[in-house]
């Protein structure tokens, strides 16, 4: 089959190794992927901030460049339920008749990782092989957003030789939110430190999840406190094999 990668504007700028793993697993599945460079963001930062109107210009943008795909793919639990909860309102405010059967058509199409790996390749041995103690971070939007469930946790125990450690309390925020980090800072540095004492207790070589953003936090916080624990995507253990490991993964 074919699919279109849609990489994120968060993943291109600062993990561009996410979108490299992605392409390196799906082809080795016999994916077919297609890059739009004519991506940009899906608009969530504009839409949790009230720029209404740049927010919809992403939507429509979107929609636009992905209406004929046969999927698109989006490793990132946020954005993906940006466009499945966010678009509906702003083509209510903003767009007409015609854009929103667009977007009711193409959404059913647009997949979060793992969702496109279960779901719609039927798949959850991918043939990984990462020979590590892992625990994983269930991010907010994938958890109450997406209702991703045990999906990443079906992928991560086929992965030959990785030992997956439970994550205590795993449907707590990691303090991250964007820009709530930002505008409530002492509030997010506490919820981070609740976190951060979980992760370690697991004495994991690496905390996987479904996004960046919540690995980005999570690593910071690491890194000062000369941890050695990582952070990897989940796409990076994903497309690690014992013949041709992964970009990023030791």
């Amino acid at each position: 089959m074919r699919a279109s990668l849609f990489i994120t504007c968060y993943n291109d700028t600062l993990f561009p190794e996410t979108g490299r793993a992605v392409v390196h697993l799906l082809e080795r599945l016999g994916v077919a992927l297609e890059f739009n460079p004519g991506q940009t963001c899906c608009g969530q930062m504009h839409a949790n901030t009230g720029f209404r109107a740049e927010a919809f210009s992403q939507a429509k943008r979107f929609v636009h460049l992905y209406q004929n795909a046969e999927a698109v793919v989006i490793p990132s639990t946020s954005c993906v339920a940006m466009i499945r909860d966010q678009y509906h309102g702003l083509f209510q405010e903003l767009g007409n008749d015609a854009l929103r059967q667009q977007f009711e058509t193409l959404l059913p199409r647009v997949y979060e990782l793992s969702e496109f790996l279960i779901d719609r390749l039927g798949v959850d041995d991918v043939g990984a092989y990462f020979p590590h103690r892992v625990t994983y971070h269930a991010s907010c939007h994938g958890l109450r957003g997406l209702h991703v469930g045990d999906r990443p946790f079906r992928l991560l125990s086929k992965v030959r030789g990785l030992e997956l450690i439970p994550l205590e309390n795993l449907d707590r925020c990691c303090g991250f939110g964007g820009t709530f980090s930002i505008k409530n800072a002492e509030v997010s540095s506490a919820m981070l430190s609740d976190k951060l004492h979980d992760v370690l207790s697991t004495q994991a070589e690496y905390c996987t999840a479904l996004d960046n953003s919540c690995l980005m936090h999570l690593g910071g916080a690491l890194h000062r406190e000369f941890a050695a624990t990582r952070t990897l995507h989940l796409a990076q253990i994903l497309a690690n094999t014992q013949t041709d490991p992964a970009e990023g993964a030791a």
